[in-house]
């Protein structure tokens, strides 16, 4: 029997004709619903002795899982069946209690030893799952449990056991930081494994638990980089980051030489370029520190340094940005500057990428052009904009191409420049001014071209572009302001148009700092500036101020009137600064009695020679990050940071690294000699037995231990492949006398494979012929295990049959029970029937009285209904309630005129789509054929099932059909075209946010409680004064069941009203509730977990009740 085979026997055949295959139904979508009863049958399926519905209804508990709901009262029921002998649900008990262990403590304690036996389960999987789960309860009682589970694991034949227990070490060490020497232990332990699936995993805990001990990786350095070409891709970008470190540590700067040569060059650079003569004595001084420099050792690299950079190489051609990014940031930190360039064209390959991702990489090669401009060069074209690329990247590319601008090279980019100046993205083009503003303060041959480019664009029509223009040209007229008194005077008349208090500030300021070169102006700008002094912005203000004090300094005879004019005006201004600043210069200025010796030097204080602005990179300082992390993203030190160590003065002894004897692999080390090989012949017997340890036993463990496919399928996945690939590179390298070992292993894991295979096949044939001795054998184990699940089960279900008892005394409230018997009976046994081979019924047209129901109705129909939404009574709303929109005019459509409305019906196909009611009358002469659907145009994520061709409508007569659309939880539009035989017409269909949901029915209680849960951002509330007609209970509940599809919850109070649904989609849960006040006064509150919808909602809801 073949092992998928086997599995189907045991699981029961749940594939078969005969038994139900709920996930299919579309009445299984009730479970997704509120009500009060909704997992009763689930409790019931967890509870049958067929693995086949207990396997169905785990399969649907983790999918309610996935979809964000709460799932933990079912817990009790859940944790029963971790005894149970279907290996295919015991994973997905597991799962279920991974996620919920942390909050349900107690019930998880109970079945502790549930877990414990589980850890000693055949199944690697199971092993694992149950390690997982002891590790997710937080509880320090039984951290001593933990950590003997931790250590059984660490020892563990299964590679994908001893990777689940290096992520548990980090668990452990957060809920009790005390265990770390004996976490350190494990750690050490499992850092000696030579398997690539722990490795990531164990440097992952490593980086969590105890950094600092460099002292763990010397005996594994080598061994880890040889496995980092085949560990799983987030555990390479862990090692790598933490190689780093180490090597900073270990290794000497192999730039050492390189820099000092450098400072050196540099000295002698400015030495004979300055023309001022220096001392002898300095000279001397240089030219012993040359000669010292010559007779310095050349740098030698550290094999293992050499290594390091030798494996990960390969590296940059992962696929993943990540790995990529690492190893980029491992070159920068580490390799000798000629080798540097190899991680250019990777980095730049990574831009084709996501904006995300070419956010990160653009802030790093930001980082790394200051010092290594070189590198990039090459590459320039690479990071000219596109129209496409967000802002931000726009400006990172800009801050790199700034980087990259040389005399070579500038003309170019400052052609590349000027087009992006015509952008209309303001943010853009303002940085784009302040990168030319950068290039001319740092390449002096095209000064003058990028301050007569400025001043053209000062002419521009957009002001914001003028006003940069003034900022940036301030920056570079400080640097020779004699030169360009003309372009003064030009920025002088720009005062009276540009509005941005930035530019205005600028001119001031440069008007007042070169006031003797425009004497004439100065004071008439003064003048004007006087005049609007009091509708200025603050930062305008005080440049007002030291112009007056500046030109009262210089030439009194003209402004002294107006130095005091405008004082007087500061002195009573409502921003303290500016009456500070008044006040200061006021006494400064104006020599009185009373002022000190300051006055005496006014002048010199306000008119003493500024330095010229250093317009910098933003990224010059932030190299002191380890390049790709957070911290440098940010430019702040993020939480859980390391610094990345400074390189020691000495080299630290390299033999630390240096593997024992009796420790060593052969594999790690490559042998090139033959004298070496035969020194590995000699140890082969130990190598051999090390290798029986971890070797054969994993391999044999990552093969199926029970006969299910699809386990055998993600074992392999997992543990199976790195051991293969490590297999695979140890035979190419061993000799003779190993190629016989593996020989005899071989063997040994065809007669494994048997053993279990036959296992296998037996226990799928539990109900049919076995075996006597394996009866005798297994009965033992199986009546213990049931006697706990028994034991187990009694505790849950005695609350389960508490709980069924308070919901029968509340229906007893309700109604008399006679017309609910019969509905139950008729529920169970449609549960067990396969509901595939049914349509789902339709949903009878009834109109009642009212569009809401009474209270007692409305408990009376809780979890009676075959689904939520086929037979709700809430959502048959009668037609006239429901309000038609026109989809296409008689005029615009040739006599053809559509209208449509949403039914608030289920749509039978696709629970998930909103059915949409068209109504299509012909009002020509002639007949309309073939009217369909064509060429839909919907926004990601949104769906369309079109209505069935209607073939013929003949004149005058009208029809209706029903089409259904997933909005995907969203107001936007559904565009398409409406065809007829003969025409073509642009309709589109957009939902109101009230049709996007459909009712949810709550009892008082399970109401408060959700929306409790929906508290904070996920609240909106909003007072209201109500419309005359709509003060009383009725017209309130009429108005919001009419704008919203939402159902009536039942409420004690008479001052509120509270209505509950869901999304149609994503089936996120929204309450709403109106409270009355006095004389018409109202609160109106949504809970919803999408505040999008809760916002819209509220602003309909509103508008219902107002009008």
């Amino acid at each position: 029997m073949s092992a998928s085979s086997a599995f189907n026997d045991e699981k029961g055949g749940s594939s078969s004709v005969g038994e139900p295959e709920y996930g299919h139904d579309p009445a299984s979508g009730g479970i997704f619903s509120s009500d009060y009863k909704r997992h009763d049958d689930l409790k019931e399926m967890l509870d049958s002795n067929k693995d086949a519905l207990k396997l169905e209804a785990m399969k649907r508990i983790v999918a309610m899982i996935a979809r964000g709901k709460n799932a933990s009262d079912l817990f009790p029921a859940v944790v029963k069946n971790v005894a149970c002998k279907n290996i295919e649900v015991k994973k997905l008990v597991y799962v279920y209690l991974v996620r919920y262990a942390e909050e349900q403590q107690d019930l998880a304690l109970l079945s502790i030893s549930t877990f414990q036996r589980g850890l000693k389960d055949p199944n690697q999987l199971i092993r694992a799952s149950a390690l997982r789960v002891l590790s997710s309860i937080r509880v320090t009682i039984i951290v001593p449990i933990m950590m003997l589970a931790i250590k059984e694991a660490a020892s563990d034949m299964s590679p994908y056991v001893r990777k689940t227990a290096a992520h548990a070490i980090p668990k452990l060490y957060s809920l009790d930081p005390e265990q770390k020497d004996q976490l350190i232990e494990v750690i050490e332990k499992l850092l000696a494994d030579k398997t690539t699936l722990v490795a990531g995993s164990v440097v992952m805990a490593f980086e969590e638990v105890c950094p600092e001990r460099i002292d763990l990786i010397h005996k594994n350095y080598r061994k880890l980089c040889n496995l980092l070409i085949d560990v799983e891709e987030w555990g390479q970008v862990v090692i790598i980051n933490m190689l780093t470190r180490y090597a900073r540590t270990q290794f000497l700067n192999p730039n050492i030489n390189e820099s000092l040569l450098e400072e050196g060059g540099g000295g002698d650079k400015t030495f004979y370029c300055s023309d001022e003569d220096e001392d002898e004595d300095e000279e001397k001084e240089k030219q012993a520190e040359v000669s010292a420099l010559a007779k310095r050792k050349p740098y030698v690299m550290d094999p293992d340094h050499r290594l390091l950079l030798r494996n990960t190489k390969p590296l940059l051609q992962s696929r993943n940005a990540a790995v990529v990014m690492a190893v980029a940031q491992l070159y920068f930190h580490l390799a000798p500057k000629a080798e540097v360039g190899v991680i250019a064209k990777a980095l730049v390959r990574l831009l084709r990428s996501h904006s995300e991702v070419q956010f990160v990489v653009l802030q790093n090669v930001a980082t790394m052009t200051i010092k290594r401009r070189g590198m990039f060069e090459p590459y320039l074209k690479s990071f000219y904009i596109r129209s496409t690329d967000p802002t931000q990247i726009k400006i990172l590319k800009l801050e790199v191409l700034t980087n990259l601008a040389n005399e070579t090279n500038i003309s170019t980019i400052l052609r590349e420049f000027q087009t992006y100046i015509k952008s209309m993205d303001k943010d853009f083009v303002a940085a784009t001014i302040q990168a030319i503003g950068r290039c001319a303060t740092n390449i002096g041959e095209v000064r003058d071209t990028c301050l007569n480019g400025l001043v053209q664009l000062l002419s521009n029509r957009d002001e914001l572009v003028v006003a940069e223009s003034v900022v940036v040209i301030k920056k570079l007229l400080q640097m020779q302001p004699e030169k360009h008194s003309d372009i003064i005077k030009h920025m002088a008349k720009l005062t009276d148009n540009i509005q941005v208090p930035m530019a205005r500030a600028s001119i001031l300021w440069l008007i007042g700092e070169y006031c003797e070169h425009v004497p004439k102006i100065a004071p008439d700008v003064l003048r004007k500036m006087a005049k609007s002094f009091t509708n200025e912005e603050d930062i305008v203000k005080l440049q007002i101020i030291n112009l007056a004090a500046k030109l009262y300094l210089t030439n009194s005879k003209q402004t002294k009137l107006l130095t005091q004019y405008v004082l007087n005006l500061a002195k009573y201004d409502q921003n303290y600064d500016i009456r500070d600043r008044a006040r200061f210069i006021r006494q400064l200025i104006v020599p009185t009695e009373k002022s000190g010796a300051l006055s005496k030097y006014a002048k010199k204080l306000f008119l003493a020679l500024k330095p010229a602005p250093v317009l910098e990179s933003p990224f010059k300082d932030r190299d002191h990050f380890q390049l790709g992390s957070l911290s440098h993203l940010l430019n702040a030190k993020a939480g859980g940071y390391q610094e990345l160590p400074d390189w020691p003065e000495s080299a630290p002894d390299p033999s630390v690294r240096n593997v024992e004897v009796k420790e060593s692999v052969p594999e790690w080390t490559k042998c090139s000699s033959r004298e070496k090989r035969k020194e590995k012949k000699v140890e082969k017997p130990f190598y051999s037995d090390s290798e029986g340890e971890s070797g054969p036993t994993e391999s044999a463990d990552s093969e199926p231990d029970t006969g299910s496919g699809s386990e055998s399928v993600s074992v392999s996945v997992e543990s199976g492949s790195p051991s293969d690939s490590e297999e695979s590179e140890e035979s190419s390298e061993s000799d003779e006398d190993e190629e016989e070992e593996e020989k005899e292993k071989k063997k040994k894991k065809k007669e494994i494979k048997q053993m279990q295979a036959s296992e296998s096949e037996q226990s799928s044939e539990d109900d049919r012929k076995r075996d006597r001795k394996i009866k005798e054998q297994k009965s033992n184990s199986e009546s213990e295990s049931d006697e706990d699940s028994e034991s187990e089960s009694s505790q849950s279900e005695s609350s389960d049959t508490e709980s069924e008892v308070e919901v029968k005394k509340k229906k007893k409230v309700s109604e008399p029970k006679p017309p609910s018997k019969p509905l139950k009976k008729e529920k169970k046994e449609m549960s067990l029937l396969d509901l595939d081979d049914f349509e789902p019924t339709p949903s009878p047209q009834v109109t009642p009285v009212n569009t809401f129901l009474s209270n007692s109705l409305v408990t009376d129909l809780e979890g009676l209904s075959l689904s939520d939404s086929v037979l709700s009574p809430a959502t048959i709303a009668p037609s006239s309630a429901l309000k038609n929109y026109e989809l296409l005019h008689r005029i615009t459509g040739e006599g053809l005129s559509v209208e449509y409305c949403f039914s608030r019906q289920a749509f039978s196909p696709d629970a998930n789509m909103v059915a949409v009611q068209m109504h299509f009358t012909n009002n020509a002469t002639s007949d309309t054929k073939n009217l369909h659907i064509e060429d839909v145009k919907l926004q990601s994520g949104m769906r369309v099932k079109e209505f069935a061709e209607i073939e013929l409508l003949p004149a005058g007569e009208a029809t209706t059909a029903v089409m259904g659309v997933d909005f995907c939880d969203s107001t936007q539009a559904a565009n398409f075209q409406l065809c007829t035989h003969t025409r073509k017409f642009f309709v589109s269909i957009q939902p109101p946010v009230g049709e996007l949901m459909r009712p949810v029915f709550l009892t008082e209680n399970e109401f408060k409680k959700e929306q409790s849960q929906l508290m904070g951002m996920n609240e909106i509330s909003e007072n209201l004064t109500l419309d005359a007609k709509c003060r009383n209970e009725h017209a309130i509940v009429q108005r919001v069941t009419t704008a919203a599809n939402l159902s009536r919850v039942p409420c004690g109070s008479d001052k509120e009203c509270r209505f509950a649904g869901k999304t149609v989609t994503s089936g996120s849960l929204v309450l709403a509730t109106v409270a009355t006040k006095d004389e018409g006064a109202a609160q109106l509150t949504v809970n919803c977990e999408k505040m999008v919808i809760g916002t819209m909602l509220v602003k309909d809801l509103l508008l219902a009740l107002t009008q």
